[in-house]
This record gives C-alpha cells, sequence and structure tokens, in this order.
C-alpha cells in the first residue's frame, strides 16, 4: 500500500477530523471615487484604525482596503461573515466604492499615490516606513494590484494518520504542509486557469512600460487568451527577488534562505540607503526589509507574538496553516470569492496534503513548475496550449481532467463528512470550465468587455457600483451594525494607548526590531 493510499484510507475511517477543517479569507479592495479614480481620501473613520482593527485594515495604499474574516469551520459561515464585513464597509463609504477587480482602476501620479498610514506609534510607523521601501523598491503601481488570500489548516491529529513522517508531532505537522506547498506548486496553474479573472488592464497603468499586450480599445489592453495578468511578470521586474529562490523541501532550508534574504544587502537599495532628507524611505538594504515582502503563491505561516519575527514562530512552533495569495478578485462576485470556489479550494488543498509529494531537485527550484504557471497566465485558454509534466509535454486540458479525476475522491470524502452534495457541485462547476473555457471568469470578462462595447474602466466601474448598491440595499441588523461600529471605536483606542505608551524612538524601535531573532534551532535542510 502506498502511503499515499494508506493516507486516503485512513482519513475515509476519521471523517470527523474534516469538519475541523479551518479556512480564511483575506480580500483586499481599492476604494474609487464616481468616475473610477483611486480615492484619495483618509481611511474612512468609520472603519476604525487600520493598525489595530482585525477585521478591516489597509494594504500597502491609504486607499487598499483589507477585509480579514476570522477563521471558520464551515465555508457557510465564512461566506456569511466576509458578506457582513463587506456590507459594513458599503455602507461606510461616502461616495466611493470597492473596485471589484484584481488590476488597479485609473491611478494618480506615481507620486501622488498614498501610501497607506497607520498613525505615529512605533508599531504604526515601522509599517509605514516598509510600505515606503516597496515604493522605492517596486514602484506604487504595482502595489495597487488587489487579490483574495485564502488561509487554510488542518487539524492536527490530521498529521498523526498512518503515512506521515517525522518523530515529534511538531516535525510531522511541518514537514506535511511543507509537501502540501511543494504539490500546490505543481498544479496551482490549474486554479489560474479556473479562477484567474484579469486579463486585461486599463492602458493608464502600464505608462510607458514595455509589455507585449494587444489594444482592445482606446483605454484598455488585454492578451486574448490570458487568464491572470495580475500573476504574470506584466510590470513586475526585481532583480533581488528574481534570484530568491526558497526551498520547500523541508522548513528548516527554507528559513534558512528567508533569513539570508531578510539579514544580506543588496547593492542596489544599499545605493538607494535608509533615510532621505532626514526621513526613513526603508527599513534596511537587505534584499527582503521583512519576511512578508516574498511574494509568493503560497506561504506556511504561524501566528506571531508580540515582537516576534515571522521565521521565528516557524522555527520554534512549526507550520500552522498556509496562506494562498494567487486568487484573483472574483469580479461576479459581490464579495470577491464565491462559495464554489472556497469549496473547490478546500478539497484541492486536502488533495495537495495528502497526495505524494516527491522533493523538488537539489537546489529545491522546480522549473518545470514556475514555467506552467507562467504559460497558463498568460496563454491557459489557447487551444492546444500544452504543459510539460515530468519532462514530457501534456495539453493543459487533458492534464487538467486528471487532476479533477484525483480530486473527485476527496470532494466525496467532505461532502460525506457534513451529509452533503456542494463540494460535488463545486468540481463539476470546474469540470464545465475544462471542457469549454468560455465558461472561465477570463473568458466570461474578456465576452463581456466585447459585447458592452464598454472599456475595461468603465465596465468595472459600473460593475462595482451595482455591487456596492447590492451591498447597500441588504443592510444590515442594527446589532451587527453596532458590532462592527464598537469594534471600529475599540481599534481607535488601542491605537491612542500604543501612541501614549511609547517610551523610545522610533531610530531605536527599528534597531531593536532588527535585532530581534530571526530564528533559532534551525537543523541542516535537505537541499
Amino acid at each position: 500500500m502506498t502511503l499515499r493510499t494508506q493516507r486516503h484510507a485512513a482519513l475515509g475511517q476519521n471523517l470527523p477530523l474534516l469538519k475541523e477543517l479551518l479556512r480564511g479569507i483575506e480580500k483586499e479592495g481599492l476604494r474609487v471615487d464616481h468616475e473610477g479614480r483611486l480615492a484619495m481620501t483618509p481611511h474612512p473613520a468609520g472603519l476604525g484604525s487600520a493598525l489595530t482593527n482585525p477585521t478591516i485594515t489597509t494594504d500597502y495604499s491609504e486607499a487598499l482596503l483589507e477585509l480579514i474574516t476570522a477563521t471558520h469551520t464551515s465555508t457557510e459561515g465564512l461566506m456569511n461573515e466576509l458578506e457582513k464585513i463587506h456590507r459594513f464597509v458599503a455602507s461606510e463609504l461616502q461616495q466611493e466604492v470597492l473596485w471589484n477587480q484584481s488590476m488597479p482602476a485609473w491611478l494618480p501620479a506615481e507620486p501622488e499615490i498614498p501610501i497607506a498610514w497607520y498613525g505615529t506609534s512605533n508599531s504604526g510607523m515601522l509599517k509605514h516606513v516598509y510600505r515606503r521601501g516597496l515604493a522605492e523598491r517596486y514602484g506604487k503601481s504595482m502595489q495597487c494590484i488587489a487579490g483574495v488570500h485564502y488561509n487554510f489548516s488542518l487539524p492536527s491529529a490530521f498529521w498523526e494518520l498512518p503515512g506521515f513522517n517525522g518523530e515529534h508531532a511538531k516535525d510531522r505537522q511541518s514537514g506535511g504542509y511543507m509537501a502540501l506547498i511543494r504539490n500546490f506548486t505543481r498544479y496551482s496553474w490549474l486554479l489560474m486557469y479556473l479562477f484567474g479573472a484579469s486579463p486585461a488592464v486599463s492602458k493608464d497603468f502600464l505608462r510607458g512600460m514595455p509589455h507585449s499586450l494587444e489594444s482592445l480599445d482606446n483605454d484598455t489592453f488585454y492578451l486574448p487568451w490570458a487568464t491572470s495578468l495580475r500573476m504574470s511578470d506584466l510590470g513586475y521586474q526585481n532583480k533581488a527577488q528574481s534570484d530568491l529562490q526558497l526551498c520547500y523541501n523541508d522548513l528548516s532550508t527554507f528559513l534558512g534562505r528567508m533569513v539570508k534574504a531578510v539579514t544580506t544587502p543588496w547593492p542596489a537599495y544599499e545605493a538607494i540607503g535608509t533615510h532621505r532628507d532626514g526621513e526613513w524611505i526603508q527599513l534596511n538594504t537587505n534584499i527582503l526589509q521583512i519576511e512578508n515582502e516574498y511574494y509568493s503563491t503560497i506561504r506556511p505561516k504561524r501566528a506571531t507574538c508580540r515582537g516576534e519575527r515571522p521565521s521565528a514562530a516557524l522555527a520554534q512552533r512549526g507550520v500552522q496553516y498556509v496562506e494562498v495569495r494567487c486568487l484573483d478578485i472574483d469580479p461576479y462576485s459581490p464579495f470577491g470569492i464565491s462559495a464554489h470556489t472556497s469549496r473547490f479550494m478546500d478539497a484541492f488543498l486536502l488533495f495537495c496534503a495528502t497526495e505524494d509529494s516527491p522533493l523538488f531537485p537539489s537546489n529545491g527550484f522546480c522549473s518545470e513548475s514556475h514555467n506552467n504557471f507562467r504559460l497558463t497566465v498568460k496563454e491557459g485558454r489557447r487551444e492546444g496550449v500544452r504543459l510539460m509534466r515530468n519532462g514530457a509535454s501534456i495539453p493543459l486540458t487533458d492534464w487538467a481532467q486528471e487532476l479533477l479525476e484525483q480530486l473527485e475522491p476527496y470532494v466525496t470524502l467532505l461532502d460525506q463528512s457534513q451529509d452533503i452534495q456542494a463540494h460535488a457541485a463545486a468540481l463539476q462547476t470546474q469540470r464545465e470550465k475544462v471542457a469549454n473555457s468560455g465558461l472561465t471568469p477570463s473568458a466570461r470578462l474578456l465576452h463581456d468587455l466585447h459585447e458592452s462595447g464598454q472599456s475595461f474602466h468603465t465596465f468595472t466601474l459600473n460593475q462595482s457600483r451595482r455591487h456596492h448598491a447590492t451591498l447597500i440595499e441588504q443592510g444590515l441588523e442594527p446589532e451587527l451594525l453596532e458590532h462592527f461600529r464598537a469594534q471600529a471605536r475599540k481599534s481607535v483606542q488601542e491605537q491612542a494607548d500604543l501612541e501614549q505608551g511609547d517610551t523610545v524612538s522610533f531610530e531605536s524601535y527599528v534597531e531593536a526590531y532588527h535585532r530581534l531573532p530571526v530564528t533559532s534551532g534551525l537543523t541542516q535542510g535537505t537541499c
């Protein structure tokens, strides 16, 4: 009996474990004005403090909202909370709406794009200066691209099932999540085909940068077979990160390379320096300022304590969950993601965790998977497009059909554990997309642009307005409205307390932050 068969059989005998799966969502979205231009207003006061509100914060820009759910044991609970957060945000926006697309709205000139502000506390300034560094390194426009992050974890008892290796529970769990990440890396091109929803972009976004896009109209560039320009190399050129290849063969090697990246200076960043005209412009001159600067489609994660670096938390307590970062905003959902997508993601990630996951080559980088992903985001719907699997060429649709067949047993287990058929329905929806690429969100968007005769910008603005109107019409129950408002008020007070409680200068705070242990107790990795 193979390890995969052993694991699957054990899972079938322990169905209650599947009721303990946890999933959560972090959904980004730009605030825009009535013309679809990036909002230049401060973070709405009614939403509380972007620094301390656990539900509503900002990402890169002051206008880039990030809506965060708690973790849930059911898709219904997850989507219900995400909907309520959206309804509250819509009620607090004045003459603005959320841009329901991954590729940005009309942006002002680069210097005018407002960087997120978190107040004057040392922790708030750390977040703000980090974002100043992102502007110096990558430009502001790219940081306005938005997406949906899907957080997923399995119960600790899952890793105790037969077939998972490791002497200690922490090692079995961390090793299992790293194996999940390797399989995700192999197969994530499928997610781009099924859920990619950004095949077009406003010409305003490119601003003279070189590209190979075609012109759809006077305001729109696109690629005819693209699934996700957001996840392509469009506009993203950074030598430091392109040379950084983290290894997912084991946690120790992954963290070792991450530590090197956050502690090793990069000549181009040294030339910029950390200050300009007496003000901080980046936290340091290393390849990465902090761990979160590394752009990846999936990350191993662990909740951190106050004053703890993410890599130190992973090294000491192991992987707790994974964060999937490659999902585009679904423009056809008012919440940016559908319940079907969530259920499919659960089955896909359970499959990645349970199936055999061979180690990558000695350097830990799988160029074949990387190239498959890049091809799918740019040409995934082209008839006859072929990927590489173990050195052999295979039609994308053939491989996609095979993977969906392999997912079916996991879909069945998830439905059996909850006595529903919803995961089977989600799988059938994806099968239909593989059989007919015109049903994919990227194809639907291009079709709707052609049919409406509208530019990407106008179409997205009108769609965002409709979603906004729907959210406003639904409203919120008085008790729930007060819950969100109380949470906002509490967050404002918490930020004020932080600002009043600081006893050291920001320079001393940054110096102390850089002295924090990055990792400890690492063992020798495999690559």
